[in-house]
């Protein structure tokens, strides 16, 4: 029985074909035919009008806050009964937030893959010379950036991205949402939003919109900007970067105690309308996927973070030799999932525009949270 997967890994699309070459090898039942579809932002139309059209794949990767939309909208199936028949001894390996991701209402509409936890990326090189360390909270990260704000350089990337938001008012102990309803506003988010736009405003960050992110590495690898917040799974990428020396910490911790990264990354959906024999099917490749060995395979090839427990024991040297990729993985021990609302995933396009409003000094960081709150409501 054919499998179509669409995903969203272009930049691994030929690890993920060999995993679906040899999950066919291993079994005669089903046939998976991985299909790359573009970024998470490209994928998920090309999914809907799939759907509406009554042809969707069997399985396709979706952007964790993609999720609980499209099971709002009833597109994707209820895998809860599959779940149910899954071993114990796999789902309680799973860290409690990446078993948690996917479920909507108190159903399983997808299943953890690729998750990605926050990390600090920076120059280690020009932090040496200048005799400074990566900062560990927002603060000391403010303090730095003004000592090594010299000759034009701006520190700090600040990008108008919501994830690392997110993670920016959850490491102060706040949250974007209260309960099922917005708030863009918290007093956490405040903060966090001001601290940002008086670090552009005094020439210690560098504002940068999500499609300038070629610039933003040319930046980066050239020493104009020296700390970019990110997911651990450009590690990969950043690490390609010509003339410096990559560094990598956990993401900075404002508020000691109550420090959460919020999860990141992906999940495998299988959408409305697949069969019932198919969705067995497609439940089986992802058991598959999950098995340690491969896990740790895939973990080496992409640096996202381990979902299962026991992952960490096949990484014992691969760690040995990468300890920051040790403790920013180690996040996952304080992870949490996204919200799963179905609004959440329209939220954050209208927190990112009140960061980018902010940090373009087109409105106070309190006016733009504001007016993103009111139209969230």
């Amino acid at each position: 029985m054919r499998i179509e997967f669409w995903h969203a890994m272009g930049g691994v699309e030929g690890k993920v074909a060999d995993y679906a070459r040899d999950f066919n090898r291993s079994q005669g039942q089903y046939e998976v035919v991985p299909s790359t579809q573009g970024n998470y932002r490209e994928l998920l139309p090309k999914l809907q009008a799939a759907i509406r059209a009554g042809n969707p794949p069997a399985l396709a990767q979706l952007e964790l806050t993609q999720v609980p939309a499209l099971a709002a909208a009833g597109s994707l199936s209820d895998l809860s009964r599959l779940e149910d028949g899954l071993p114990a001894e796999l789902t309680r390996d799973f860290y409690a937030p990446a078993w948690k991701s996917g479920e909507v209402g108190g159903k399983r509409y997808a299943l953890p893959w690729n998750l990605s936890v926050p990390v600090m990326l920076y120059n280690a090189g020009a932090l040496g010379r200048a005799g400074a360390s990566a900062p560990a909270t927002w603060s000391a990260l403010e303090t730095t950036s003004a000592r090594l704000a010299t000759n034009g350089r701006r520190p700090l990337v600040a990008a108008a991205d919501a994830w690392t938001f997110e993670a920016n008012v959850l490491s102060r102990g706040g949250s974007l949402v209260e309960g099922s309803a917005p708030a863009l506003n918290s007093p956490e988010a405040v903060e966090a939003l001001t601290q940002l736009a008086r670090m552009a405003r005094a020439g210690q960050a560098q504002p940068r919109s999500l499609n300038e992110a070629t610039r933003a590495a040319f930046d980066f690898a050239r020493g104009q900007n020296l700390f970019v917040l990110a997911s651990v799974a450009n590690w990969n990428d950043a690490r390609k970067l010509p003339f410096f020396q990559l560094g990598m910490a956990p993401f900075p911790c404002e508020k000691a105690g109550a420090c959460t990264v919020p999860l990141g990354g992906g999940a495998l959906a299988v959408p409305r309308g697949v069969s019932a024999a198919q969705q067995a099917g497609a439940v089986a490749f992802w058991q598959y996927l999950m098995e340690p060995a491969r896990q740790a395979d895939w973990i080496k090839a992409t640096a996202y973070a381990p979902p299962r427990r026991a992952v960490a024991p096949l990484l014992a040297d691969w760690y040995a030799k990468n300890p920051q990729m040790r403790a920013a993985h180690a996040q996952m021990e304080r992870a949490v999932p996204r919200p799963a609302l179905p609004e959440y995933a329209a939220w954050t396009a209208l927190v990112e525009d009140a960061v980018g409003q902010a940090l373009s000094g087109k409105a106070t960081a309190r006016a733009a949270l504001d007016e993103a709150q009111r139209r969230a409501k």
